[in-house]
């Protein structure tokens, strides 16, 4: 069973909530609302994508190539912890 199938629930509702965010983009856009106000929910979507795209990323390590939890000591684990590190840090 592949990570994203068994998260799936709580990955659908993160979309979910991103469409909402998105939506609310195009009801400002057609409201005429101030340009500063646009780019804080076009910032607020942009993160919410990011964070959805570091779970599915550290998930992924953890369930295709190793979990830092299950191998702690290991070079392989201490690697795959620093890699989910770094997304962790390079995505936000």
């Amino acid at each position: 069973m592949a990570h994203t199938i068994r998260e799936k629930t709580k990955l659908l509702a993160r979309v979910r909530r991103i469409r909402g965010q998105v939506e609310a983009i195009e009801r400002a856009l057609e409201a005429e609302i101030g340009c500063a106000d646009v780019l804080q929910v076009i910032a607020s979507v942009r993160g919410a994508v990011s964070g959805l795209m570091a779970e599915v990323m550290e998930d992924h390590i953890r369930f295709h190539i190793v979990d830092p939890a299950r191998e702690p000591n290991s070079e392989r684990g201490r690697g795959a912890q620093e890699l989910i590190d770094v997304v962790r840090s390079y995505i936000k």
